[in-house]
C-alpha cells in the first residue's frame, strides 16, 4: 500500500492543509472550520480510548443530514472503529435489529429518533450519544460517565499547549481492514450488511479526486442525499471534505423551494442528486413554460431556437446557483423526456450507476462524453462482463470485480455466497454495453417477469415510456395472474393546473396505455391500470419500494 492508499491520510492533510477554512455548516445552524473538526475528532478519540473502544469495534449513527453526524462519522474511521450508518427513517424495530446485528457498543442518534426507541431492545449498547452535541442519553458503563462528563479535561490534559495541525494524527489501516457495515434500503425489503474495506473507501475517493478535478479549495457544496447512504457519504461528503471544500447540510425536507434557496446562497460547482429533484424542477420551472404556443413556434425557428434554447440554459443553471459546472444523477434512470429536453440545452449532467456494494461506484462519465441512455463506462480498478453472447444487442446480467467490490454480506454467509463468486459480484442489474464500452441499465434480473411463452420482460423499460406519457407522474407494471397490470400515480401539480376533472384523467390515462401498446410487443401490452391516489413508498435514494406492490 503506497502512501496515498489511504482516507484516513487524505482526511488529515485536508484538515492540516486548511485548517482556518470552513468546513461543514448546518444551513441556518452551526458552523464548523476545519480545526474545530480535528478537535471534535480528537475529543471524541479520547472518549473512545477511555471506554476500551479497539480497532474493529462497531459504533452506529443514525440520524438525519447534520455537520455533527460528519464529524462522529470522520472520528470513527480514523480512530479503527467500524462505522455502521442507519438511515434514519428506518422504524424503531428495524433500527434496534440493525444495532443489535452489528454488535454496535455505542450509537449516535437524534433526539426525536430517540424517544421512539426502547433501551431495552438494545441491551447490548453500552452507551447512546446525542449527535448534537454528543451529550449522553444513555450510559451502561461507568467509564463512559466519566469521561464525557471530564471530556474538556481530558483534552486539555493531553494536548497541555494548543491544539495545533501537527497534532492531528490518524489510525493507518490495511486496505482490507473492514471500515464500514452499511445496511441496504433494498426496493426488494430486506436489509443486508455490506462489508466495506478501508480499501474500497479509498478506490472510490480516489476516483472521484481524478475525476471530478474542478472542485477547489472552499468550494461550496450542498448535500441533499442521506449520509447513510454510500453514494451521499462518498461522493457529496467524503470526496469534497478532503478536497477542501465548505460543505452545508439541509436541515429541512429538501423540497424544491427549499433546494433553490440553498443553491442560491451556496452556488455550488457541483451537484450530486437523485433523478426526481430534478425532474421536479424541469417540470415545475422548464416544461410550462415550453408549452405556450408562442415559444412552441419559436423553437421550430432554426436561429431563434439556438439563441431561445441558450438562454434557456442561463436561466436553469441561475436556477442551480449560477455557478454549476456537473450536476451527477445516480440511483436511477432519468426520464426520457427530460434527459432529451436536457441534452437539447447542452446542460451539464451525467448519470452515474453504482450500489452499495461498491462503495458505491460502478460507472461514470463526464457530461460532454456521456450517451443518451447510458450511465457511463466503468470506473477505474473495476472490470465488467455482462452474461449474454452478444452484449451490445441482447442484454445480460452485469458483473463486476474489483477494488470496489465488497467483502461481503455482514454474519450472512448464504447471501455472500451467492452475490459473490470468485471476486465477481452480480450486480443483479440487466444491461447491455456498446463497442466503446458505455453501459445501458434494462433492469433488474430480480425485477424480470416472465412472459406467457418464456420472453423475458423488463418492466422498467415498460415503466420509462409510460413515464414521459401525458399527466403521469411515475408508474410501476407489475404481474397479475399472467396479466401486465400498470398502477400510475399521476403528475398531480399538473392536473391542478389544467383543472382536469377524474374522468378527462382517466381517459387520458387510458389513451396513453392505448399509445403505449401499439409501440411494445404483444407479449409485453399492458392489459389494465391502476390509479394511485397516494404517491408511491420510496427507498432513501427514492426508489420505489416494489415489493410492496407486487400483490
Amino acid at each position: 500500500m503506497n502512501y496515498r492508499e489511504n482516507i484516513n491520510l487524505y482526511i488529515s492533510d485536508a484538515i492540516r492543509d486548511n485548517w482556518e477554512n470552513l468546513a461543514l455548516t448546518d444551513f441556518d445552524g452551526s458552523s464548523f472550520q476545519y480545526r474545530d473538526v480535528a478537535r471534535k475528532i480528537a475529543k471524541l478519540h479520547i472518549l473512545f480510548d477511555k471506554i476500551g473502544i479497539v480497532s474493529g469495534d462497531k459504533i452506529a449513527l443514525c440520524g438525519k443530514n447534520s455537520a455533527q453526524w460528519a464529524i462522529a462519522f470522520f472520528a470513527v474511521v480514523t480512530y479503527g472503529a467500524v462505522a455502521v450508518p442507519i438511515l434514519h427513517d428506518f422504524k424503531a424495530d428495524n433500527i434496534h435489529h440493525l444495532v443489535n446485528h452489528s454488535e454496535a457498543r455505542l450509537l449516535f442518534t437524534d433526539a426525536a429518533i430517540w424517544e421512539n426507541l426502547d433501551p431495552d431492545a438494545v441491551s447490548a449498547l453500552e452507551g447512546v450519544l446525542l449527535i448534537s452535541d454528543y451529550s449522553l442519553l444513555l450510559s451502561r458503563n461507568p467509564e463512559l460517565e466519566n469521561a464525557r462528563h471530564n471530556l474538556n479535561l481530558l483534552f486539555g490534559e493531553k494536548y497541555p499547549e494548543r491544539f495545533l495541525p501537527d497534532d492531528v494524527s490518524y489510525f493507518n489501516p490495511e486496505p482490507d481492514r473492514l471500515a464500514i457495515i452499511n445496511y441496504t434500503s433494498g426496493s426488494t425489503g430486506f436489509s443486508k450488511g455490506v462489508m466495506l474495506s478501508y480499501g474500497n473507501l479509498w478506490s472510490n475517493l480516489q476516483f472521484c479526486i481524478d475525476g471530478l478535478k474542478f472542485l477547489d479549495p472552499g468550494d461550496g457544496l450542498v448535500c441533499m442525499l442521506p449520509l447513510a447512504h454510500m453514494f451521499g457519504l462518498m461522493v457529496e461528503l467524503l470526496h469534497p471534505f478532503v478536497k477542501g471544500c465548505h460543505i452545508s447540510f439541509l436541515t429541512r425536507t429538501p423540497s424544491p423551494h427549499v433546494i433553490m434557496n440553498a443553491f442560491e446562497r451556496v452556488k455550488p460547482k457541483l451537484i450530486v442528486t437523485v433523478p426526481l429533484i430534478i425532474e421536479k424542477i424541469i417540470r415545475t420551472r422548464v416544461f410550462p413554460m415550453l408549452e405556450k404556443p408562442m415559444m412552441k413556434i419559436l423553437l421550430n425557428l432554426p436561429i431563434i431556437d439556438d439563441k431561445l434554447l441558450s438562454k434557456i440554459k442561463d436561466k436553469l443553471t441561475e436556477v442551480f446557483g449560477g455557478n454549476l459546472i456537473q450536476i451527477i444523477i445516480g440511483g436511477a434512470g432519468l426520464n426520457a423526456d427530460v434527459e432529451k429536453f436536457l441534452r437539447r440545452i447542452h446542460f451539464p449532467f451525467t448519470v452515474g450507476y453504482g450500489m452499495t456494494e461498491c462503495a458505491p461506484l460502478i460507472a461514470y462519465a463526464p457530461w460532454d462524453e456521456q450517451r443518451p441512455g447510458s450511465c457511463g463506462r466503468i470506473v477505474d480498478r473495476m472490470s465488467m462482463r455482462i452474461d449474454s453472447p452478444d452484449a451490445e444487442k441482447q442484454p445480460g446480467v452485469l458483473w463486476v470485480k474489483g477494488e470496489n467490490v465488497m467483502q461481503g454480506y455482514y454474519k450472512n454467509p448464504e447471501a455472500t455466497e451467492s452475490a459473490l463468486i470468485d471476486g465477481w459480484l452480480n450486480t443483479g442489474d440487466i444491461c447491455t454495453a456498446d463497442s466503446d464500452g458505455f453501459l445501458y441499465i434494462r433492469g433488474r434480473d430480480k425485477n424480470m417477469i416472465l412472459g406467457p411463452s418464456g420472453q423475458n420482460i423488463y418492466p422498467e423499460e415498460i415503466e420509462m415510456q409510460l413515464n414521459a406519457m401525458p399527466y403521469v407522474g411515475e408508474s410501476l407494471v407489475i404481474d397479475r395472474e399472467g396479466k401486465l397490470v400498470a398502477l400510475i400515480y399521476p403528475d398531480v401539480d399538473n392536473i391542478k393546473r389544467q383543472k382536469l376533472s377524474e374522468k378527462e384523467v382517466m381517459d387520458i390515462m387510458q389513451q396513453n396505455i392505448t399509445t403505449l401498446n401499439s409501440a411494445l410487443p404483444a407479449f409485453s401490452r399492458i392489459s389494465e391500470f391502476k390509479i394511485m391516489t397516494e404517491e408511491f413508498e420510496k427507498t432513501p435514494k427514492r426508489s420505489i419500494k416494489r415489493y410492496l406492490y407486487q400483490h
